[in-house]
């Protein structure tokens, strides 16, 4: 089993922008799908924003970004950023999600998905948000390459 969280930064219409700052910052390169290659919102206004993004490193810098889904709330400060915990098992991820479970806010809950065998998204009592997924079969990749089709 390996498990490792990665600070995952949320934006309204930024997140290419702030993705290719964070590159030339600390190096690396960039890794990014929009809702339009995924097929995520059928609004073409949505077609060019980051679903997934990520900036890494091969010193083990990793930073995760995404434009926040259409209709989701969005306020900078508040919903700037979760903890994204992304594993190879699913007892284990499954665990942790029982366990943020007490008292938390389920915002999506922990089930397959489009790029996971398992992921969902809850707000803590603590008033933290945590995304885990679990890896797919063929993702033997780091933590934050859970994308579909990247």
């Amino acid at each position: 089993m390996s498990i490792q969280t990665t600070t995952h930064l949320n934006f309204d219409g930024q997140a290419r922008a702030a993705l290719d700052f964070y590159a030339a910052a600390f190096g690396g390169a960039v890794s990014a799908t929009t809702y339009g290659q995924m097929g995520a919102s059928d609004d073409p206004a949505w077609s060019d924003r980051i679903v997934f993004g990520q900036v890494s490193t091969a010193d083990g810098f990793r930073v995760m970004a995404f434009d926040v889904w259409p209709g989701q709330p969005y306020e900078q400060g508040t919903d700037a950023f979760y903890v994204f915990v992304h594993g190879d098992d699913s007892v284990e991820i499954t665990r942790y999600w029982d366990g943020l479970s007490d008292g938390a806010e389920v915002r999506q809950p922990l089930a397959p998905s489009a790029w996971a065998p398992l992921a969902g998204q809850l707000r803590d009592r603590f008033g933290v948000v945590w995304v885990l997924d679990v890896a797919p079969a063929e993702d033997a990749a780091p933590a934050g390459n859970a994308a579909p089709a990247e």
